[in-house]
């Protein structure tokens, strides 16, 4: 049974998703009545799901290793999920 907050983390997921491909991301929306967001960076192929949940700040994106951030800023949480996903960068 899907909770009563579906809808919403199913309308602020989707807005997260629309953003990613200009942060060289790709996204699927799995779960179905519970909906998470399958994100992955195509060159690495480091993937990550990510959740959608209510708290006392407004709605928050987690994801792991530890990853998270607000709906209310999807340009940098899609930047921060950019950064958790991308190659690490060459030691000099």
């Amino acid at each position: 049974m899907a909770s009563g907050y579906t809808g919403e983390r199913r309308v602020h997921l989707e807005a997260l998703a629309e953003l990613l491909p200009a942060h060289g991301l790709v996204s699927r929306m799995v779960g179905g009545e519970d909906p998470v967001l399958w994100v992955w960076h195509p060159r690495t192929g480091h993937q990550t799901i990510v959740f959608a949940t209510p708290s006392n700040r407004g709605w928050q994106f987690l994801w792991s290793p530890g990853g998270q951030g607000s709906a209310d800023d999807l340009e940098r949480t899609s930047a921060t999920l950019r950064q958790t996903l991308a190659p690490a960068e060459p030691e000099g």
